[in-house]
């Protein structure tokens, strides 16, 4: 039982084992290592407008996905309203506009 880290249910050898801010320091080093000899990759900005563009794309083919999104925003914009009576209301006015607009011609 001494051989292993408490709490994590691991031994004490490895990069996993290690904690974050060590992990973090290692990982930085390595970035930094790839990218002073030439081998890290940089995004040019069209590389990165495909990207996104293809991420959109696999995310769009979803449908019920894409109708749960539509539903939450729907539910969130309509939440706003105080209840139907608003959006009669509405409705009426509009009406009662057009009304006036042909009394005047």
């Amino acid at each position: 039982m001494s051989s292993k880290n408490p709490g994590s249910g691991t031994s004490k050898r490895g990069f996993a084992s290690m904690d974050e801010e060590r992990q973090r320091e290692i990982a930085s080093e390595g970035g930094r290592a790839a990218h002073a000899s030439g081998h890290a990759h940089q995004f040019t900005s069209e590389e990165a407008r495909r990207a996104g563009q293809k991420g959109g794309e696999a995310v769009s083919s979803n449908r019920e996905h894409m109708a749960a999104i539509g539903r939450k925003g729907g539910e969130a914009s309509h939440g706003r309203r105080t209840g139907s009576e608003d959006n009669r209301g509405t409705q009426q006015a509009s009406g009662r506009q057009s009304d006036k607009n042909e009394d005047e011609d």
